[in-house]
């Protein structure tokens, strides 16, 4: 007969084979699935990693430094009688004037329409650029601020510019917008030009030249 210890022993044995080996901190099993890497597993635009971020913040120095707005009128070098009175002559010749343009995107904000003349602008810088890596930053950022139905400054387009713009965004140039440009400026030209021209602010700038030109002659 076994004794109490040896009995104890016997009891004992099976209870620890069954138990499972205990393993230290370092060795322990994650309590979860592995964790996966997005950027591993898919290329989907959300995923936090580092190539997007980077992507973000190129995006973000873009809005800062390549799309800047224009000085307000008041920065802007007091124009000539002359030209405060060729303004009327043609829609052409306020927007080939940077004070021109100037004003009348201040008299556009009153209007609740200054992304008109914002989107013609950097149409137009993005009309002047070379280099093809600032390009398709210059029209992704257009695209966002102003084409996408997303954003709070989108201009009205047709639906067949639009379509032309989505197709041409594959592989965007500085003509991208080109269609797009024209239909905003003749917008701008029929619609907000003519009151323009009768509006206080022009009619301002043409008293303020009167006495000039009148004490010239």
């Amino acid at each position: 007969m076994p004794t109490p210890h040896e009995a104890e022993k016997q009891h004992t044995g099976p209870e620890e084979a069954d138990r499972p080996p205990s393993m230290s901190s370092h060795d322990a099993a994650p309590s979860g699935p592995p964790s996966r890497n997005p950027c591993c597993l898919c290329w989907c635009c959300c995923c936090s990693c580092s190539w997007n971020q980077e992507r973000q913040r190129a995006w973000q120095a873009s809005r800062e430094s390549k799309l800047q707005p224009l000085p307000s009128c008041e920065a802007c070098t007091p124009p000539s009688p002359e030209e405060v009175q060729s303004w009327a002559q043609s829609f052409d010749k306020l927007m080939h004037s940077p004070t021109g343009r100037s004003v009348f995107r201040a008299f556009l904000r009153t209007e609740y329409s200054e992304e008109n003349m914002l989107f013609w602008l950097a149409c137009e810088e993005l009309k002047a650029e070379a280099n093809q890596h600032v390009v398709d930053e210059k029209a992704r950022l257009i695209y966002e601020d102003y084409v996408s139905i997303l954003s709070p400054k989108e201009v009205s387009l047709d639906s067949r510019v639009r379509e032309g713009i989505n197709r041409k965004m594959q592989e965007p140039s500085p003509h991208t917008f080109d269609d797009a440009q024209l239909q905003i400026y003749t917008l701008m030209h029929r619609d907000s030009y003519p009151r323009f021209l009768t509006s206080p602010a022009y009619r301002s700038l043409l008293l303020q030249g009167a006495p000039q030109s009148s004490s010239e002659a």
